[in-house]
């Protein structure tokens, strides 16, 4: 898997959320809307990340939703510190943790957070949101006959692959870059031609200059990146009201 995958830069800011169980599974929450809920799928760095918490905030706040970002990681956390320390990014060796968090792995436990957010908890609307790593997962969970989410928005998805792609059946976003080699050539192009072909609401994002991470690790000190980045938020912020409200 590329570099790409842990490169970038935390942001400032302090999220508001707290932490509780998801599923069995360590999770931030933030927001308080009792019938609308959204599932975060985090990126290699984790759900400890302080950037996907500051996402989850404002989702919650600008959607109108209660967000979980849960651990699917295990325990494990890629210490931020990665993106800007030579030593740290050079001793992480992404294929091998990936190895350790494959789909078969991982995707027992996404799915039972989606499902107890419904069942258990009683949201009556659903949605999830995944980024990079979690970009395949919110398309499995939008599968046919899964029933577990009402809409997913997948921001620079990696992992992505074509059964997933023609399996999907609700309502689906793809925010995708110029220079992003997991949706290059190919992929993007079987993206754009299946979806429409599957009867579900489609919305494709394209950000021209822009690289693999930039919805979730931009570097905040660009204004051509925060305004992608912010493009970005609005984008499925603007998703998830649409498909989500009561």
């Amino acid at each position: 898997m590329s570099d790409c995958c842990k490169s970038g830069f935390k942001w400032d800011g302090k999220p508001v959320g707290t932490e509780t169980k998801l599923a069995n599974v360590d999770a931030y929450v933030t927001g308080s809307n009792k019938d609308v809920a959204v599932l975060i799928v985090h990126d290699i760095f984790g759900w400890t990340f302080p950037n996907v918490r500051l996402l989850a905030d404002h989702y919650a706040s600008e959607a109108g939703a209660t967000v979980y970002v849960g651990d699917f990681f295990g325990g494990e956390v890629v210490h931020p510190d990665t993106m800007s320390d030579p030593a740290r990014l050079a001793a992480f060796d992404v294929g091998a943790f990936l190895g350790k968090n494959g789909k078969a792995v991982r995707e027992p436990e996404i799915a039972a957070c989606a499902k107890a957010l419904k069942q258990e908890l009683g949201f009556k609307k659903v949605g999830a949101v995944g980024f990079c790593y979690g970009g395949w997962a919110v398309f499995r969970l939008g599968a046919k006959g899964n029933a577990l989410v009402d809409c997913v928005a997948a921001n620079h998805p990696s992992l992505l692959e074509k059964s997933e792609v023609d399996a999907i059946s609700v309502p689906v976003q793809v925010c995708a870059t110029e220079n992003d080699p997991f949706l290059a050539g190919e992929m993007i192009e079987y993206i754009n031609k299946v979806i429409p072909t599957l009867g579900v609401e489609y919305d494709y994002q394209y950000f021209p200059g822009q690289v693999h991470g930039f919805a979730s690790r931009a570097d905040t000190s660009d204004p051509k990146q925060v305004k992608a980045l912010e493009r970005a938020k609005n984008a499925t912020v603007s998703w998830l009201r649409e498909h989500l409200s009561s």
